[in-house]
């Protein structure tokens, strides 16, 4: 059989559900490919989405219309804002998810999606004409043609999973490996390369002595992931924590020549920040303990998720290190940790649109591209939804600067950088963290999704309402007077200096230990504003004060942002050969040649090229401006 669509998705995990919402969204007829509509957007480890830059990549999805947030929303039994203790730039939001809830509603949405089909098979061969991708060859003999393809199929491509010496083909536990399609990709010249990630053993949480652990409950405010109105509705339940010890790090020790990481089993390179227990014990050899947070799968489930315990060695290795902790003495396994490897294609391949460079159509979105985690994944699959949709239908190019989202950092990083490792999104990867909050990312984005339809009405109005309300409100603390006989005594109850003489409101909530909902109780007026605001009340306080505290950071931050969008504007693809600019340096020749950047400022991210080849490289530009301005 033969099947026809504008967009064809391959894979349904995080990133193919965005790309494959987005694109039908802007009016594409596409098809959603995936080898068991039971494992829709299935959280193949951790059921958490959020945490440290991740969060606010969730927050970004959901300013462009994206679902993510929504999901995650629906399906939290744990909410929590981190990093509270630091400036609002590193606030960073992160949910414990039912597992099985999350996938029930994205596949509810995706299957009530206009334009949206879907289809369960296993895509084995890539379908080209004149370098152009035109479709797919299936397990079951199908053949899908579209004008575009996106490639998501996350640690399926020739998935490998390890326990001990125990080998198991499958791109998760139970679930057969994608076969063919690596191949078929490399034959066209596109390069791949393999890595590894792995998973925790899996507990029953009846079998572990809580009063012997530190409980952790989440937050209860007005935060939330997505901007709309959604709520969190499922019952919140704690995660717990306990550490291991050094007998557990003696068991450990004593099976490495187990180790699929030590003993040469596993030759492919895994994700720095989110190290096995193994890799722990010998990397911080001095260490004689390791946090673990135990935490809930779902609202009713007794799965537990041993956070910090991710292991590729011997099941009974495991299990026996585990019970060596007073907490876990009694420890019942539902499943062992594995480690798995599986097959990606090097990003720096890709435009900044994620299509091939060298296959046209082609696009690439999530752990195929090198990185790791289900935002970063889906942070990718809604771009590559977008310019899909916009390609077929003649429209401009969807990208996303460094200075407008982490998207924007994560995918410029990929391309400009490629990956030796795999990928995963830190606060410290971004050069104007305190632009991209969590808070903000509705007002950086939304605007944009709107103009290109995927963001609708209602949500640009709720924008819109928002932004007026936190400019009327800061508008009223710039302006309004406060007298030092009056304030005095709030000031010293909140343990800040009183004033000599009357001042703006606005330079009282610049201080540290003041807010604008503790200084309302002494300044009627400004209580009489907070009350008249809409039920989302706290949001738009908590934007105001943060645009009055940060003021100044916030306005050095714009204008670094504007110097360096200034090289962004200097376009150089196609204007040189580097190969016979000889004031470069050899490897910013060989780089330059490699990756063709875009701009200016593209190019001075790529590593191995200096300051001073960006110099030569700008008054060469120059030069070639004034020719054309001249002729």
């Amino acid at each position: 059989m033969k099947f026809y669509y504008d967009i064809l998705v391959i894979g349904a995990g995080h990133a193919g559900c965005e790309a494959a919402a987005a694109a039908a969204k802007l009016g594409a007829k596409t098809c959603l490919m995936t080898m068991d509509m039971n494992k829709i957007a299935q959280m193949s480890c951790n059921p958490a989405i959020g945490g440290i830059a991740k969060g606010q990549i969730v927050k970004e999805i959901d300013a462009l219309g994206g679902y993510m947030g929504i999901v995650t929303d629906k399906a939290s039994i744990q909410f929590r804002m981190l990093n509270r203790s630091k400036g609002p730039a590193m606030w960073s939001p992160r949910a414990q998810c039912d597992r099985v809830k999350y996938s029930i509603a994205w596949r509810e949405i995706l299957e009530n999606t206009p334009n949206l089909h879907m289809w369960q098979d296993c895509a084995t061969e890539l379908i080209t004409q004149e370098n152009k991708a035109i479709g797919v060859r299936t397990q079951l003999g199908a053949e899908f043609y579209a004008k575009c393809t996106i490639l998501t199929a996350g640690t399926f491509l020739n998935g490998l999973m390890h326990i001990g010496k125990v080998q198991i083909e499958g791109g998760r536990i139970s679930e057969p490996a994608s076969k063919g399609l690596t191949e078929s990709i490399e034959k066209l010249g596109i390069r791949a390369g393999r890595m590894k990630t792995g998973t925790p053993v899996r507990l029953d949480r009846r079998s572990i002595h809580t009063e012997l652990t530190d409980i952790q409950h989440g937050d209860n405010d007005f935060h939330k992931f997505s901007f709309t109105n959604t709520k969190r509705e499922l019952k919140q339940r704690p995660c717990w924590g306990c550490y291991t010890n050094p007998d557990v790090h003696k068991t450990l020790r004593d099976s490495l020549d187990d180790s699929p990481l030590y003993n040469g089993q596993i030759q492919s390179i895994g994700p720095r920040y989110c190290p096995s227990i193994e890799t722990k014990i010998v990397t911080f050899a001095e260490r004689d303990r390791h946090l673990l947070f135990l935490e809930p799968e779902g609202e009713t489930s007794q799965e537990i998720y041993v956070n910090g315990f991710s292991s590729s060695l011997p099941m009974e290795t495991q299990l026996n290190a585990l019970r060596k902790i007073p907490a876990l003495k009694d420890a019942v396994a539902y499943r062992p940790g594995y480690a798995i490897e599986y097959d990606y294609f090097d990003p720096t391949q890709l435009r900044h649109t994620l299509e091939s460079k060298i296959i046209e159509n082609l696009y690439f979105a999530g752990q195929v591209n090198g990185t790791t985690g289900y935002e970063e994944a889906a942070g990718q699959g809604i771009i590559a939804g977008i310019n899909a949709a916009h390609k077929i239908q003649g429209k401009e190019e969807f990208t996303l600067r460094r200075d407008e989202a982490y998207i924007g950092v994560l995918i410029d990083d990929l391309v400009t950088k490629g990956v030796d490792e795999p990928y995963r999104m830190f606060t410290s990867r971004a050069e104007y963290r305190i632009l991209l909050r969590a808070d903000n990312a509705d007002a950086r984005l939304t605007e944009r999704a709107y103009q290109i339809g995927l963001a609708d009405e209602e949500r640009h109005q709720r924008l819109l309402d928002k932004q007026n309300k936190v400019s009327s409100l800061i508008e009223f603390i710039e302006n309004f007077s406060v007298k030092a006989n009056l304030i005095n005594n709030g000031l010293e109850a909140l343990g800040t200096t009183p004033l000599s003489r009357g001042c703006k409101l606005s330079s009282i909530i610049e201080r540290p230990q003041v807010t604008i909902k503790s200084i309302a109780d002494y300044v009627v007026p400004l209580k009489n504003v907070l009350n008249n605001l809409s039920n989302d009340s706290e949001e738009i306080i908590e934007a105001a004060e943060i645009e009055i505290k940060y003021k100044g950071y916030i306005q050095r931050e714009r204008e670094q942002a504007e110097k360096m969008r200034r090289l962004e504007n200097i376009r150089i693809k196609g204007r040189f050969d580097y190969n016979t600019i000889e004031s470069l340096s050899t490897e910013a020749r060989q780089k330059l040649t490699a990756i063709q950047p875009e701009t200016l400022a593209q190019a001075g991210r790529i590593p191995g090229v200096s300051p001073s080849d960006i110099n030569v490289l700008l008054i060469l530009a120059h030069k070639s401006m004034f020719h054309v301005e001249q002729n």
